[in-house]
């Protein structure tokens, strides 16, 4: 939510896209992902949300009037990988302006990947928790509950065990 609120707060109008890369497996899907930030972003008067599939950022963005867009940047690799996209989105909307944000400390190594990385063990509901926003964290955790294997199913005795 860190980029959300400072997105609004230098932005008089701020609109997130939420897009479809082909080449990434997603945990839900687009219209479900769109649902969860609309929730999220509620009662922030100037957040929009949108959504866009098959098609580049930056012509979307175009499409939108926008003359910025915002990313963010949490650790080097991410400093490598987006310098690398701001130099072909100026090829392909050279009018709209990358804007780069780094998060403060705390939340700068939180990912999705990370994340999802937490479920499975005994009481992982509860780590995922401070980083999930509320209208997000019910639907993830149903999910993955309804996804992990039965541990009762494979509850072996432990051979270490008294």
């Amino acid at each position: 939510m860190y980029m959300v609120r400072e997105g609004a707060r230098l932005f008089d109008d701020f609109v997130i896209a939420v897009g479809m890369n082909a080449y990434k497996k997603y945990t839900f899907t687009l219209e479900e992902r769109r649902a969860f930030v609309e929730a999220a972003v509620e009662g922030i008067e100037n957040v929009k949300v949108a959504h866009f599939a098959n098609r580049f950022l930056m012509n979307y963005a175009r499409e939108l009037g926008a003359n910025f867009i915002l990313r963010g940047i949490r650790n080097e690799h991410d400093y490598s990988f987006e310098r690398q996209m701001r130099h072909v989105n100026a090829d392909i909307a050279p009018e709209v302006t990358t804007v780069f944000l780094m998060p403060p400390r705390e939340i700068s190594e939180v990912s999705s990947s990370f994340v999802k990385g937490l479920v499975g063990p005994e009481g992982w509901q509860e780590l995922v928790r401070p980083y999930l926003p509320k209208p997000i964290y019910e639907s993830f955790c149903r999910h993955h509950e309804e996804s992990l294997p039965d541990p009762k199913a494979s509850d072996q005795s432990d051979p270490l065990a008294p």
